[in-house]
């Protein structure tokens, strides 16, 4: 076929070495593996930059607020792996110390209650178990012994019991219904659910509860013993959804108590109060029908707050920021007046205040609810994400990146919002690149309305150049685009290669608000794609970009934009790119796992025929404007993406080469929604920019 690129590129991972290595193949994993004086051939970002830095995470704060303990993790692109080892430092930044340094990682980081030691899990014996050590990282000793090994954990305030997570096996394999055939491969289903993100669903997370004298745990009490329920809840949830009670008689969990088809299209978590001593399980929200998650004992144990969704099968409703008062059986909702979401609530020392971290105009910042008055203010501005915040007496600690920065930790007046960076992990590196400039537009929308529009520019950026520009599209849906540093989507990157970046949050974005939020619901197709056009449409009259050069690229609900686009753009793109895309709406409505998402968004099944809202959603689906394609497009998706099925994409793909349209699929066989390993991540970015200059750097 004429002027036909067809061009497969399948990646096989590398798979890694096994936690148990001899002591040299230790000493070169951990010389492999770990903070670098790296000297760069350029000023510019490149993939092998981009996996260079350390990427700090887990701010935990001593129990005498002097220091704190947090993790970096490290990556080895020879080695196609990760590491993350423990650093500790003085609560002004000062006197940096790194605590470990094994080939096994250590996670879960978190300080003794009375400060004596540091605890972590680690998989140096074969599978992730608790080790405690000083606090010099000295005399590790391993705690826990627990068949098949734990995923979280938390000490009791009084240091009698620990509460840990482990998945458990429920149900039945083809090996367990026939041991005779132990060589069979196959799976069996009966319900919905066998698959959730990337894995086939064969066991559950549970939580537990088990003595602890100091030395070792034992007796160990499993809270959900033989229910095919996940607490913490899957594929996100950890032990901040499980919580103890400041007199160590009680804890809270998070669990969404459904199986099978009421599972998948239901969002109805609860937070659940266990009663050590009765053995009682209290839902403390029942009723209330959207997710509820992560309930937080005040200071006093009076009270608890939790985040809350209102409505069932609505993943981004509105987060609310719930209180339950044990003494008055009250439930309040504290966000009332507050258009925004709420995250990450942490309780102030007297219990008086609430601080967490919320979205605005697409910058996360750290806010405060002042319980008495009900008021809720800003602590932080500026350009930036705060992602966590934690209490440290009259400071706040708070873990923070942007667009032109990684993760730091910074600490911050909680009376003026004044910050101060205390963690330099990636100093060295940021200070021999030239960076891009991000800029903040607000664009006109077809509706009148007004829309926040980030631009960056390349380094160096010379205005009376013209050049090539990329129209993002974010996924989610409803994910904003904020002050994100992203390790494959990201800006500086882009921009980097020569590219200007027009980064809109379209209608169906947060932080503008839940009326701007919600309008994309049942609206694929509709308003959103009218904001993309506005966006690209304003910049392109801009004389340093290059309409004659645009590309629009993006993954998820991105992916989804860029296929439909590629039916409706009326020749104002000359390449795209889309990342596990969702290319037919029918199709994708079967195959996906959380059957509430795609219930929701599309209002309801396909079959619906007097459903108008789902029937014009269906109307819309990428696939049906296939006829109107004329661009070259690339397809990128991985193997084990089960909430968006790689048929999706291969759909997209054959489709584009049976017309005649240029393409190239590029696909990750070990790879889930993203792509998570070194030289795949790499790949991706070389094999991205390959096909954007090919279609918008002609030579």
């Amino acid at each position: 076929m004429k002027n036909l690129l067809f061009v497969i590129v399948i990646i096989v991972m590398i798979t890694s070495c096994n936690q148990t290595t001899t002591e040299k193949e230790q000493e070169k994993v951990s010389t492999i593996i770990g903070k670098k004086e790296l000297s760069l051939k350029s000023d510019l970002m490149t993939p092998e930059v981009l996996w260079s830095f350390g990427r700090v995470s887990g701010a935990e704060i001593s129990p005498d607020q002097s220091k704190v303990l947090y993790g970096t993790s490290y990556y080895s692109v020879p080695e196609n792996k990760g590491n993350r080892e423990l650093f500790v430092m003085n609560i002004d930044g000062s006197n940096v110390q790194q605590l470990t340094k094994t080939p096994g990682g250590e996670y879960n980081a978190v300080w003794k209650p009375d400060g004596s030691k540091i605890a972590f899990l680690s998989g140096h014996s074969g599978s992730m178990q608790m080790w405690e050590m000083d606090t010099n990282g000295k005399n590790s000793v391993q705690i826990s012994d627990i068949d098949g090994g734990i995923s979280g954990f938390k000490y009791a305030p009084d240091m009698s019991k620990i509460v840990y997570s482990k998945e458990v096996k429920l149900d039945e394999t083809v090996h367990d219904l026939y041991p005779d055939l132990q060589k069979a491969n196959a799976k069996i289903a009966t319900d919905l659910m066998y698959r959730h993100w990337d894995e086939w669903v064969e066991s559950y997370s549970h939580v537990f509860i088990a003595d602890y004298d100091g030395k070792t745990i034992s007796n160990s009490v499993d809270l959900l013993e033989g229910e095919k329920f996940h607490s913490p809840m899957k594929p996100w949830g950890g032990m901040e959804q499980v919580n103890w009670s400041p007199d160590s008689k009680s804890l809270s969990y998070t669990s969404r108590k459904k199986q099978g088809k009421e599972y998948a299209f239901s969002t109805n978590s609860d937070i659940y109060i266990y009663n050590l001593e009765t053995k009682e399980h209290i839902n403390l929200t029942k009723g209330m029908m959207g997710y509820d998650i992560a309930g937080v004992y005040s200071p006093d144990g009076k009270k608890i707050a939790w985040e809350s969704m209102e409505r069932d099968g609505y993943e981004a409703d509105k987060v609310r920021l719930f209180i339950y008062n044990f003494e008055t059986n009250e439930k309040k909702d504290y966000s009332i007046d507050f258009d925004q979401n709420v995250g990450g609530l942490v309780w102030s020392a007297d219990g008086s205040k609430i601080y967490f971290t919320s979205a605005y105009h697409a910058r996360y910042q750290i806010y405060q609810l002042t319980l008495e008055s009900g008021e809720i203010k800003p602590i932080t501005k500026g350009d930036h994400n705060y992602r966590s915040v934690a209490l440290a007496g009259d400071k706040l600690i708070g873990t923070k990146q942007s667009m032109s920065m990684p993760t730091e930790i910074f600490a911050i007046n909680k009376e003026t919002g004044d910050e101060t960076q205390i963690s330099f992990e990636n100093k060295e590196i940021l200070d021999q690149l030239s960076l891009a400039k991000v800029e903040e537009r607000w664009i006109e929308t077809t509706d009148g309305k007004k829309m926040l529009t980030w631009v960056i520019y390349p380094p160096n950026f010379n205005p009376n150049k013209k050049y090539p520009t990329l129209l993002y599209c974010q996924g989610g849906p409803q994910s904003a685009v904020s002050q994100f540093f992203s390790y494959r989507w990201n800006f500086q990157m882009m921009a980097a290669n020569d590219y200007i970046i027009v980064a809109p949050n379209r209608r169906g974005l947060p932080s503008f608000g839940q009326a701007w939020n919600e309008q994309i619901s049942g609206d694929y197709g509709g308003q959103n794609m009218k904001d993309y056009f506005s966006a690209i449409d304003e910049l392109a009259k801009e004389p340093f970009v290059d309409e004659t050069r645009l590309g629009a690229i993006g993954a998820s609900y991105g992916g989804f934009s860029v296929f439909w686009l590629a039916g409706n753009h009326n020749k104002r793109f000359k390449a795209f790119i889309a990342h596990d895309g969702i290319f037919n709406f029918e199709s994708m409505y079967l195959e996906t796992e959380e059957m509430w998402f795609v219930h929701w968004d599309m209002g309801g099944a396909y079959w619906e025929k007097d459903n108008k809202i789902a029937q014009n959603s269906y109307a819309n689906s990428p696939h049906k404007f296939v006829d109107k394609w004329d661009t070259p497009i690339m397809v990128i998706h991985g193997a084990k993406d089960y909430r968006i099925l790689d048929s999706q994409g291969m759909s997209a793909f054959n489709a584009a080469i049976i017309r005649d349209i240029p393409a190239k699929l590029l696909y990750f066989p070990e790879e889930n929604h993203w792509v998570l390993k070194p030289q795949n991540g790499i790949l991706w970015q070389r094999e991205f920019f390959k096909w954007l200059d090919m279609w918008l750097k002609p030579s």
